[in-house]
């Protein structure tokens, strides 16, 4: 296992987009049009912090590629 923080940064954006999908799904299941609200406030921060994981992993495979390792 890897002890570079880039790859534990990148790992834990993962975590916390798992999360906030999961939070998204439970409101989306609760129903009614507060959950529906909440549901789709959930899913567009699900947007945002996919995309810093995604770019995370791009800055990891990048730079571990620059490395050699």
């Amino acid at each position: 296992m890897t002890t570079d923080p880039l790859f534990i940064v990148a790992l834990l954006a993962c975590i916390v987009v798992l999360v906030i999908l999961l939070m998204g799904i439970n409101s989306f299941r609760k129903g009614g049009v507060e959950g529906s609200k909440q549901s789709n406030k959930f899913m567009v921060w699900r947007l945002i912090a996919q995309f810093v994981a995604v770019v995370l992993i791009a800055a990891f495979v990048f730079f571990r590629g620059q490395s050699g390792g």
